[in-house]
């Protein structure tokens, strides 16, 4: 990556702009109600030239995910982001969603010959073509939200997260509120067995046994991230085995979980998204933030402050970076008082034998 890529993305990432606002996509995709609009994500570009790579007179910034743009969780989160991006700007995104791994190259390399400025790939699920294609279009600005990440590359920046981190606090703030309940069980509802699924489930479980070691969880396998109809299956059969807690670790299929879990009055959460506890449209009891939007927004600073360049990573950290953790929508002063604390201690290694031994079996290291 060249010189003038990477002063041109400093240039579209330059001044925050007072302006706040959540703009559709191409294809009509809708930004998740919240009580508030977002403020973040809205940095305007002192110099409109500086983010035209393509020197064509205007902005276009591609965003692929393998889920879909609207999921209310993890993939909406990064395309909401760069919606109100593209709009502080009087630039255009083109959203491509719904992407198979085995199709991701062919249609990561389609999006890009769309004049595109800046690429911005929205998991790891579809990362595989990237060292290829950022090299090969080299003239593009290249960013993966890579969550657990993949191999650093000199072409490509990317942010990453530590999901048992995460999800060790989502555990436990799982297990305050079902001690309230007066429940032991909890569901966790995934795709199949996917490695970071494997640390993230493990991590909850070890969070829920942290606050009663009465308390268990179990993994359910859909095969799928956005099969509503295999998700909701799962769901029916935790239900009948008394669980007091959801965990819909899902995409497309995320929201019918949770919808059901309101009806029947038992605890779930978000996948990702920061803003869950402001939705009015569904309610969720505890916000499970790895959100994408986030990230890309607080990387914006670091990349002012020359802390994160071309080909490097930047990995958030519970009780360090403000963005990933859990919250619970309506803490107690207690519960909060008892959050802060494992996010302090996560922050301080006190867990950090249980999880590099949690990953370690997850990853096959």
């Amino acid at each position: 990556m060249n010189k003038r890529m990477r002063l041109g993305l400093l240039g579209v990432l330059g001044v925050v702009s007072v302006f706040a606002a959540s703009c559709g996509d191409d294809s009509g995709g809708s930004a998740t109600p919240a009580a508030t609009a977002p403020t973040t994500c809205t940095q305007k570009a002192t110099d409109p030239k500086a983010i035209d790579f393509n020197n064509d007179g205007k902005l276009v910034i591609g965003v692929a995910t393998p889920g879909p743009r609207n999921d209310g969780a993890y993939y909406q989160t990064l395309v909401d982001c760069v919606n109100r991006l593209v709009a502080a700007n009087n630039g255009t995104a083109i959203i491509v969603d719904n992407i198979p791994a085995a199709d991701a190259a062919t249609q990561i390399e389609n999006l890009v010959k769309q004049n595109v400025d800046i690429m911005m790939v929205g998991a790891s699920e579809i990362g595989k073509p990237l060292p290829e294609l950022s090299k090969k279009y080299s003239s593009t600005f290249w960013y993966c939200n890579c969550g657990a990440g993949q191999a650093v590359d000199p072409n490509y920046a990317q942010s990453q997260d530590d999901g048992t981190e995460i999800s060790y606090m989502a555990g436990y703030a799982t297990g305050l509120l079902m001690k309230d309940k007066k429940k032991t069980k909890a569901a966790f509802i995934g795709n199949n067995n996917l490695n970071f699924e494997v640390a993230s489930f493990e991590s909850f479980k070890l969070g829920l046994k942290a606050v009663d070691a009465a308390n268990d969880a179990t993994y359910y396998a859909t095969g799928s991230f956005n099969d509503v109809q295999k998700a909701t299956e799962a769901y029916n059969t935790a239900k009948g085995q008394g669980v007091g807690a959801v965990y819909p670790y899902l995409g497309g299929a995320h929201e019918a979980v949770v919808k059901l879990a309101n009806k029947d009055n038992i605890i779930t959460m978000s996948a990702g998204s920061s803003s869950a506890c402001a939705r009015t449209d569904i309610k969720y009891q505890i916000a499970v933030k790895f959100d994408g939007g986030d990230y890309l927004n607080a990387l914006i600073t670091k990349l002012l402050a020359g802390q994160f360049k071309e080909g490097s990573v930047y990995t958030f950290h519970v009780g360090v970076d403000p963005e990933p953790g859990a919250a619970i929508c309506k803490a107690t002063a207690d519960q909060q008082k008892a959050l802060d604390t494992v996010a302090s201690d996560i922050a301080a290694g006190k867990y950090k034998d249980a999880l590099f031994a949690i990953q370690k079996k997850a990853y096959n290291f």
